[in-house]
């Protein structure tokens, strides 16, 4: 009599895929200290080696790990916030509400970029909120942190500073572009911004940029319509000075001068 043959059991899923899988509509859970490292050299290159084993065991208690699903809020406009924000994983729209219910997106903001921090700095109430786009982590980072970092981290307070002047230096172009400098003139001066704001080069393509922006958060910063952004852009593609993607435009700063006209 032939003995009976036993099928193996189904090999069990991978274990990294396991993990990677996202709960309840939240990304995977991020390394917090690697995610800060990051926006410590997106601050200043070569600020994030200076957070060692020491500094971080006080630092890393006092900031938190925040998940977000896709259409929750984190700031609102006109609360007053209690912390400013690292965005570790996801991406996060910056945006207003005018009274009427119209919504006008200001930006995107993807790791590991900041956001939040006027209104924290200054404690008045937020001029935008931010929402979701997509399953994020946020590192909150509080007054705990924000004094820690100020007063133990060297060269973190120069290079929020930094920070502070150039975003201070784009909004004061862009209202003088406003009122003075033509459409094209001021969709240009908003890709600069950009690129200053996120910016990053594009592996094997020497001298290109890719910036992570949609048409809408492009309108909203030149001060000029769809419309107007998507014949733009289309013009400048047919000419080989930039390329569109979704929800990115790649572009070369450093080539030929982008049409004004």
């Amino acid at each position: 009599m032939t003995a009976p043959r036993h099928r193996p059991p189904p090999p069990a899923p991978a274990r990294s895929a396991r993990r990677a899988a996202p709960r309840d509509g939240h990304a995977p859970r991020t390394d917090v200290r690697a995610a800060f490292t990051a926006v410590l050299d997106a601050l200043s290159p070569g600020l994030g080696p200076t957070l060692d084993d020491a500094r971080w065991a006080a630092l890393g208690p006092l900031l938190r790990l925040l998940p977000l699903a896709p259409g929750q809020p984190v700031l609102l406009q006109g609360h007053r916030p209690q912390a400013f924000f690292a965005v570790a994983a996801g991406e996060v729209e910056a945006r207003f509400s005018g009274l009427d219910g119209q919504v006008s997106v200001l930006e995107a903001v993807a790791p590991p970029r900041l956001f939040g921090l006027a209104g924290f700095v200054c404690g008045q109430p937020s001029r935008y909120e931010a929402v979701a786009r997509e399953p994020s982590q946020l590192i909150a980072i509080g007054p705990g942190a924000y004094t820690w970092l100020m007063d133990q981290l060297p060269g973190f307070a120069r290079a929020l500073m930094r920070e502070f002047a150039g975003r201070y230096a784009g909004t004061l172009g862009l209202l003088a572009a406003s009122r003075h400098a033509t459409a094209a003139e001021r969709l240009l001066l908003s890709l600069q911004q950009l690129d200053q704001e996120r910016g990053e080069d594009v592996p094997g393509e020497p001298g290109w940029r890719r910036l992570r922006a949609s048409q809408a958060a492009l309108a909203a910063l030149a001060g000029v319509s769809r419309q107007t952004v998507n014949e733009w852009l289309g013009q400048q593609a047919r000419e080989g000075r930039l390329r569109q993607a979704y929800r990115c435009i790649w572009w070369r700063p450093a080539g030929p001068a982008l049409t004004r006209s």
